[in-house]
């Protein structure tokens, strides 16, 4: 990659920590097993330092019939305790694929009412018609677009940034 493209890109490094939330209208999409399981141009994304953002849906352009609640669940000293779901589509099953705060802290709020999905977890997730990658390691669920630059946290020997 040359230097001119490079400076076109976002640093994922310019990220606030805490993290920021922002509106996001662009055309978000979740697949799995062939079926869009969700879909929306009302996303919330979270920016936080050396991570690709993560896009929260409105549940009401989630499809919650594939989705059922796991046992598992995380704490964020910033967004508060996270439910985890696993996902299911016709004879496929996606364990702890997505996840959501249900009762997030006061400023991030405006995630309440939302899921997230891990992009390595279901078969395809998009930015518009961009397919994006998903965030090294099995904690993280960040959506890696062709407009971003690293390095990104959560590969191994990352643990500590």
């Amino acid at each position: 990659m040359n230097a001119s493209n490079e400076r076109n890109k976002e640093s994922v490094w310019e990220y606030p920590r805490p993290p920021r939330v922002e509106e996001c209208s662009k055309s978000i999409r979740v697949v799995f097993n062939n079926t869009v399981v969700a879909e929306t141009n009302r996303a919330v994304c979270i920016l936080e330092t050396s991570h690709p953002p993560t896009y929260y849906i409105p549940r009401d352009d989630v499809q919650e019939h594939f989705l059922s609640q796991s046992n598992h669940q995380s704490y964020c000293e910033f967004k508060g305790l996270a439910t985890y779901y696993n996902l299911g589509v016709g004879e496929r099953a996606s364990f702890n694929a997505a996840w959501s705060y249900n009762d997030p802290y006061h400023d991030y709020k405006s995630i309440k009412n939302h899921v997230a999905f891990y992009p390595g977890r279901v078969d395809a997730c998009y930015v518009g018609d961009e397919r994006v990658r998903a965030q090294e390691g099995d904690f993280y669920g960040g959506w890696i677009t062709s407009d971003l630059v690293g390095p990104f946290k959560g590969g191994s020997g990352t643990a500590y940034w």
